[in-house]
């Protein structure tokens, strides 16, 4: 039960490891792809006006398509009736919104956008995965991008090419660009939630100790990112499975991460000021918020105001920016200051209000919330239930998952990144309504 999560060390593991990963090659190429600068940048969400089409996008077009051919050429029931429900509910709302909204051929780009994030694409990971070792496979893929995408945002911070912040070109941000600096953050915050369920769920020494030393490595491009939501939603997402864990052995390792810290920023000086700041920043949100929180506040009470206009189906996919200067306060600026990692100063435009639930809840009114987060509560209800079964899956899957609904109160989808999370709600579905009784 224990050995899913490990890393394989003689030749018929390694075997084993290469025919999954062939079998897999759909998912990791959706994960390898990422690697490839996008130009979609964090514009293109529901929001934004602009298309976030990567290589990414069209590989995980590709994977849906070899799943398809797969269930046809199986013959039997691909899901269960659970799971289709799940899956299946957040189609209501999408659809609703989309016909009652005030442009509906506005809206039709919205919702392939959000079918393929939501339903298409996680059902296809669900449908790939056959047992523990694939969903190890995944994982680890997982794991594999988030270091080396955080390799490229250490040196981008040690030699001064990467986003700007405060003036400097210091901000870690990957393959993704100025535009995205939300890329590589999410990624790396991805792997390091991984390794951390691997660590404390796995009974294998090697694949501890090599969850161990990726969770180090891990640490030091998320500090490097300077983003407070990715920072907050780790925090809790690994203090969560710390918790499941067991208690003593929470105190342990906070302790441990805290001493890790210490020597991060304090002894080797890694962002010491800037992070410093960037930290104490988190605590004066309300009493003396940035522009950028400023804005974000804005951003959230004019979603607020287009709830209140339609309740019930919101005012349509890929509504917010055209209603958003017509319920935003004069407090919001025109945009966000973007340069650094080759692209040159420009302004960014604020098409989406940084907050997934505010978004689905403006855009497709109560219904569609409704529907969207019952499926991700169901996912962690599910996944909850059986993580005695099997802790090192239960404890990287529900992470994940855990991880994901809190950064949503700070971020929505958008960018390259955003197909990363439909392989990772995959992998919490795979769990939450196949894994469980499999274990």
């Amino acid at each position: 039960m224990a050995t899913a999560l490990t890393v394989p060390a003689v030749t018929p593991d390694v075997r084993d490891w290469a025919r999954r990963t062939g079998a897999l090659s759909p998912v990791l190429a959706v994960i390898a792809l990422l690697l490839v600068p996008g130009g979609g940048g964090a514009q293109g969400g529901t929001g934004g006006t602009g298309g976030t089409g990567t290589v990414a996008d069209a590989a995980s077009g590709l994977l849906v398509l070899v799943c398809l051919v797969r269930v046809l050429r199986g013959g039997a029931r691909p899901l269960t009736r659970t799971a289709a429900v799940v899956l299946g509910l957040p189609v209501l709302g999408i659809c609703l919104a989309a016909i009652a909204s005030n442009d509906p051929a506005a809206s039709l780009p919205g919702v392939a956008r959000y079918l393929q994030i939501f339903v298409l694409v996680p059902a296809a990971v669900l449908l790939m995965i056959r047992d523990r070792r694939d969903f190890a496979v995944v994982a680890w893929g997982l794991v594999g991008l988030a270091l080396l995408q955080g390799a490229v945002g250490v040196v981008q911070y040690l030699t001064g090419t990467g986003a700007s912040y405060q003036g400097e070109d210091i901000r870690a941000v990957g393959t993704f660009g100025a535009t995205d600096v939300m890329g590589m953050a999410t990624v790396v915050s991805y792997g390091l939630v991984v390794v951390t369920g691997i660590a404390l769920g796995s009974r294998a020494g090697r694949a501890r100790t090599a969850a161990l030393c990726c969770a180090v490595l891990l640490s030091v491009p998320l500090v490097l990112s300077f983003s407070r939501g990715a920072w907050i939603a780790t925090v809790l997402a690994c203090g969560a499975q710390l918790l499941l864990s067991g208690p003593r052995r929470a105190v342990r390792v906070a302790l441990a991460a805290g001493a890790l810290g210490v020597v991060l920023v304090g002894g080797l000086g890694v962002g010491s000021a800037m992070v410093q700041e960037r930290v104490t920043s988190i605590t004066r949100v309300a009493a003396a918020p940035d522009q950028s929180v400023t804005d974000r506040y804005t951003m959230w009470a004019a979603a607020g105001r287009m709830w209140r206009t339609e309740p019930v189906t919101g005012i349509g996919l890929k509504g917010f920016p055209a209603y958003r200067d017509s319920n935003a306060s004069l407090a919001l600026s025109s945009g966000s200051d973007t340069a650094g990692a080759g692209a040159v100063f420009q302004r960014q435009p604020l098409l989406s209000p940084h907050n997934m639930y505010l978004l689905v809840l403006s855009e497709q009114g109560l219904f569609g919330l409704l529907a969207l987060a019952g499926g991700w509560v169901a996912l962690l209800v599910l996944g909850l239930r059986g993580w005695r079964l099997g802790p090192d899956c239960a404890l990287v899957a529900t992470g994940l998952l855990g991880w994901q609904l809190v950064d949503f109160f700070y971020a929505d989808i958008g960018g390259p990144s955003t197909v990363l999370m439909s392989v990772v709600l995959g992998l919490a579905a795979w769990w939450a309504l196949t894994g469980v009784r499999r274990a």
